[in-house]
């Protein structure tokens, strides 16, 4: 079997890319790629327009079953090629996209999911979701990018080590340090004193040492789903008064200014408190986000809903507890077994790429005093229960070992593609009247 791939974005466009629409996608084709190839041949294309069709007549003149994989999202899924098309996506609203707008018939989903007559997302909640709006026995199979291997490898190493009081990571970027910054230099523009941040400054290499209960979260600041406003204000007022407690935002965006500015007002408004904000914006080596991870003791998720969440999957395979919502994909793999679980709400919101922003779909709200009391009972058991969180480590890494193993995708991949080549070959085979 051929398998052929593609995602907008690719290994040469990723840097410029990242913050951007769907550069996330790249990502997802990187961990599927070696469980693909363990079910037929891969090719990588660039062009699907001008590559696709040919490599999939050159499949048929020798008999070789082929798919292409679309690493998109529906109305980012081209339709008109002879080779069967799959849409790879993510998807965290309660509805898909059910109607045209904006000129583009493929922005109403299931004319996309009609055309390509079977699909692959990432979680239950989503095969849901399309049903819903398709058949109910629509063929979408839910198959998480699988992470878990290469993270619980990483997990193991520093099992049965001892942990050491302090660690230092190697950041080529910025780092901005709610202890070494004069916080009046980001109030409102007429009341700023001191020393800011010179963005335009070159590139340097920097060391940062964590220690105490580390609570991270890595996202673009500008994806308007990770609600990291409550996620910071309610930190700053959870550990006021602690000041062993630190919040590390790892944040994934192409400009810093951009990714930086807004978060540093936050922490000028959110002020006075004791505990401790890093903003990491740069590259981490593998040796230094391993650090990172091994320096973590819970990664945090605010979002209003997520498709899958890689780092929230990353994290949790490498053995550390979540504090986040039960919501959208997440359903699949939180639980209080290893979560310290807040609660939400849903309310109305718009599909992203909806220019109209129309009300046709729901979100999930975090509850901000639910938010502060996660935080605080986390505390207490990184502190004072060290049976209890090692215990919560160890349901983190199996519960993603049952949701994001390469074996768990191999397994699903396979008997979903039997089942496609089967129906496939059926209909081709069917004599007509």
């Amino acid at each position: 079997m051929l398998i052929i791939i593609h995602s907008e974005t690719n290994q040469h466009t990723i840097a410029q890319n990242l913050g951007r629409s769907e550069y996330s996608y790249y990502f997802v084709l990187k961990e599927y790629r070696p469980v693909l190839e363990r079910l037929g041949r891969v090719v990588e294309v660039a062009d699907p327009q001008r590559e696709v069709d040919a490599l999939y007549l050159e499949c048929l003149s020798r008999g070789e079953p082929c798919v292409f994989l679309s690493f998109s999202p529906p109305h980012r899924t081209p339709v008109h090629l002879a080779c069967p098309t799959l849409p790879v996506f993510a998807w965290e609203f309660s509805t898909i996209p059910n109607e045209a707008f904006a000129g583009e018939p493929r922005n109403d989903w299931r004319s996309v999911l009609h055309a390509c007559g079977a699909a692959i997302t990432h979680s239950s909640y989503t095969v849901n979701a399309v049903r819903e709006a398709m058949d109910a026995d629509y063929p979408i199979v839910a198959v998480p990018a699988p992470v878990w291997d290469r993270f619980a490898a990483r997990g193991a190493q520093s099992q049965g080590q001892a942990s050491p009081e302090s660690f230092r990571l190697r950041i080529k970027g910025l780092v901005a340090d709610s202890r070494a910054l004069d916080l009046n230099a980001f109030g409102p523009k007429h009341l700023r004193s001191g020393k800011g941040i010179d963005f335009a400054a070159p590139v340097t290499e920097q060391e940062l040492r964590l220690d105490g209960v580390v609570y991270t979260s890595v996202f673009n600041p500008g994806d308007g789903r990770k609600n990291w406003e409550d996620m910071l204000s309610a930190f700053c007022v959870s550990f006021r008064e602690v000041d062993d407690a630190t919040l590390v935002l790892k944040l994934t965006h192409h400009d810093a200014e951009e990714a930086l500015g807004d978060i540093l007002h936050h922490l000028y408004k959110n002020q006075s408190y004791r505990c401790r904000i890093v903003l990491i914006y740069g590259y981490l080596a593998d040796a230094d986000y391993e650090q990172l991870v091994q320096a973590t003791r819970y990664v945090v998720n605010t979002s209003y809903g997520e498709g899958q969440c890689l780092p929230l999957m990353e994290f949790m395979s490498c053995g550390k507890p979540a504090v986040a919502p039960r919501t959208t994909a997440m359903i699949d793999y939180l639980s209080a077994d290893n979560a310290f679980l807040i609660e939400s709400t849903d309310e109305l919101t718009a599909w992203p790429h909806d220019p109209r922003k129309a009300f046709r779909t729901l979100r999930y709200a975090t509850n901000w005093a639910s938010l502060c009391q996660a935080y605080e009972a986390s505390y207490d058991v990184a502190k004072n229960h060290p049976a209890r969180y090692a215990q919560m480590a160890a349901h983190a890494v199996s519960s993603l070992q049952g949701f994001c193993s390469q074996a768990v995708a191999e397994q699903r991949l396979q008997a979903f593609f039997a089942q496609l080549f089967e129906r496939h070959t059926a209909t081709v085979e069917t004599p007509q009247a």
